[in-house]
């Protein structure tokens, strides 16, 4: 497994706000997934156990005031960030770009660290665009407001995708997983397996 830490200079600086609190409750971040031992602490949200072992949260995309702060809260726990890469464009399709930005702005927002897994069944031999799409991933986390983080690259392997981001995320004691849904709608992830493989909350964007 290839580990790398990747240190960007800064962009230009903004005096808009990356993310605010009611912007954390807005479209794109709609659904999170936790498993049932690392529940949240009590919140205004309807938070209703499934058949498996993981619950999910639905959150309004329109927020009343009184929502936002517990919401903001949460996020504010989540210190350790997962982003899975599962995509063969080089130069990284929708949902693949939305979950980096997303991210990046969590991660920015409220202090938490980056880790990015880039998981394909084949050889990193046989990906002659591999490092174009690892540039994308750099460019597209610095656009976001983060420069640094670390990289794991998991390729060839034979397992299963989720299998590997739960193997990563039980490893490294991630927090929070962000993917887009566009993964299990491509059939990249099982939605029925997050459950199984993922030990902490994961965050899916819909398209």
């Amino acid at each position: 497994m290839a580990v790398a830490r990747y240190s960007l200079a800064p962009p230009p600086e903004t005096t808009e706000p990356l993310f605010t609190a009611a912007s954390v409750l807005a479209p794109p971040l709609s659904v999170l997934s936790f498993p049932l031992s690392r529940r949240l602490k009590p919140c205004n949200f309807c938070f209703s156990p499934q058949p498996s072992r993981t619950s999910l949260l639905q959150v309004n995309s329109k927020p009343n005031e009184s929502e936002a702060i517990p919401l903001a809260d949460t996020f504010a726990g989540f210190k350790q960030l997962l982003l899975p890469v599962i995509d063969r464009n080089p130069y990284l399709t929708d949902g693949t770009k939305q979950a980096t930005s997303t991210t990046a702005a969590l991660a920015k927002k409220y202090g938490a660290e980056i880790t990015v897994v880039v998981i394909d069944e084949k050889e990193r031999e046989t990906l002659p665009e591999h490092e174009t799409q690892l540039a994308s991933i750099r460019w597209h986390l610095s656009e976001g407001g983060f420069q640094e983080f670390k990289l794991l690259e998991r390729l060839g392997e034979g397992n299963k995708p989720t299998a590997i981001i739960g193997e990563v995320a039980d490893e490294m004691n991630m927090d929070l997983v962000v993917m887009s849904m566009e993964t299990i709608h491509s059939k990249h992830v099982d939605a029925n397996l997050l459950a199984e493989f993922i030990p902490c909350p994961v965050l899916l964007l819909p398209l």
